[in-house]
């Protein structure tokens, strides 16, 4: 079994034709023909069902026509995998933020990282840090940016900036005169 003719296969389903599926495979009809006999084969199934007019996929040729599918995305996943090897700054940087951090952050990021590494596409998502976290964690974002305190175990956390908060209070407040004011303090203000 080949990825060509995994690939044939596909194609095959898709067109529900010999002819259409070997154009778009680039290939002879009967190359494609031999092709996919010499699989049905090796596997001891029959993959289609053939007419004059029209190529049905069988019961179970569907099922191994999709598990062809997922091969094929995995060998894409492989191939983008060792190109980053060779350049971690050319494979996409899948990058999450929450909503109120990226669009004040994203926009000076965003030129920076095109300016470091022109070749590394950028995929952003925006959502909640619960979301993103478990995005994190599946491996589905390469990076989150997040307001911390964050402390998950086998995840690296560093600060990006920080990020000073006032209070404001009216003259003749209690706490005017107090240098510090601690979130504890304000606890019984009303807001």
């Amino acid at each position: 079994m080949t990825l060509t003719e995994l690939r044939y296969i596909i194609a095959i389903a898709r067109e529900r034709h010999f002819g259409r599926a070997a154009e778009a495979c680039f290939v002879s009809q009967p190359t494609l023909s031999v092709a996919v006999r010499k699989l049905e084969d090796e596997l001891g199934v029959t993959l289609f069902e053939r007419s004059p007019s029209e190529v049905a996929v069988t019961t179970l040729g569907r099922k191994i026509v999709v598990q062809a599918q997922r091969v094929l995305e995995e060998v894409d996943v492989i191939t983008r995998l060792a190109a980053q090897g060779q350049d971690d700054l050319v494979g996409p940087l899948r990058l999450g933020a929450i909503y109120t951090v990226g669009p004040y952050l994203l926009p000076h990021l965003i030129p920076l990282l095109h300016q470091r590494a022109p070749q590394m596409p950028l995929q952003i998502e925006e959502n909640y840090t619960a979301v993103l976290s478990e995005r994190l964690k599946e491996g589905k974002l390469d990076a989150i940016i997040i307001s911390l305190p964050y402390a998950v175990s086998g995840i690296l956390t560093e600060a990006l900036y920080e990020e000073p908060f006032v209070v404001l209070l009216p003259k003749q407040h209690p706490l005017e005169q107090t240098e510090t004011v601690r979130t504890g303090m304000l606890a019984q203000e009303e807001v």
